[in-house]
């Protein structure tokens, strides 16, 4: 598929869950055509970075589901706590393990699971809604946390096929195979799409993250997940993620990147990518 047969097949209001971590390995050319869209009042479920800044700041969210939002190096995501200090988008946050808890929940077709996390915290404060449930095998008390349920899932993978089967080269999968199994479509980017055969010259079978099984559709991506980390075809580009934060906090500041960066599409974001590094040498 094509970026925008992706993002054509969203519709307002959707779940759409995101997958990656933070600053790393996010499908950000996907995060970038929606923001370039008419989608409006989608709830997000996200380790949140980037692709909750750049929709937030694109009036895209409604309601984002998450555990934090952060650049990793640096330590807030800029456009989620303006939204958030400004009251423009709705916010369920819970502890990482109740958040992976509730992304098993949905992968399973359960309608909750328990676990310890998130007892002692305020995480429960903040969440009135959430429940409690005693073990039936003894005393011990667990947060139910309800299931995770995604319309649709995007994730950004290092190699795929056209079928769908997707591979992370990486240092972690993060949660990327619990987001597609959590969803009733799921759609993967990839940094190069490779021949089935050739998956395994790759990386080993263990790396094979994602089946075709779960997918409905892939599309390929080159430096797609820029400027987050995609290891090992490429490291965070630290020097344009500081350009992005401090353009951030100036509203000016902030429309002349998005003039430069946002307005056109992935090749001519891809275009800009490159003049800024020749200005910029490292």
């Amino acid at each position: 598929m094509s970026i925008d047969e992706v993002v054509g097949s969203l519709a307002d209001g959707m779940t759409v869950g995101i997958g990656g971590w933070g600053s790393r390995r996010k499908p950000m050319a996907l995060v970038r055509a929606i923001c370039r869209s008419p989608l409006r009042d989608l709830t997000v479920v996200s380790y949140g970075g980037p692709d909750v800044g750049l929709l937030c700041a694109a009036g895209k969210v409604r309601r984002l589901v998450t555990a934090f939002a952060t650049l990793d190096s640096i330590p807030l995501e800029p456009h989620f706590r303006a939204a958030r200090q400004d009251g423009a988008i709705e916010l369920t946050e819970y502890d990482e393990g109740m958040f992976m808890f509730g992304l098993y929940a949905a992968a399973h077709g359960l309608p909750f699971l328990p676990t310890p996390a998130g007892l002692g915290s305020d995480v429960l404060r903040v969440n009135p809604s959430l429940r409690t449930v005693r073990s039936p095998y003894g005393d011990e008390e667990l947060v139910a946390v309800p299931a995770l349920r995604l319309d649709v899932a995007l994730v950004h993978m290092n190699r795929a096929d056209a079928r769908g089967n997707a591979q992370y080269l990486g240092p972690d999968p993060y949660m990327d195979d619990l987001f597609v199994k959590a969803a009733g479509a799921s759609y993967v980017s990839c940094e190069r799409l490779v021949d089935t055969s050739d998956l395994l010259k790759e990386g080993p079978l263990q790396s094979l993250l994602i089946s075709r099984a779960h997918v409905a559709g892939v599309v390929e991506t080159p430096n797609g997940a820029h400027f987050t980390d995609c290891e090992p075809d490429h490291r965070r580009d630290e020097a344009f993620q500081r350009l992005y934060a401090k353009a951030a906090a100036d509203p000016g500041a902030w429309a002349a990147f998005a003039e430069r960066f946002l307005s056109g599409d992935e090749t001519a974001y891809q275009d800009a990518v490159r003049a800024f590094r020749e200005e910029s040498p490292r």
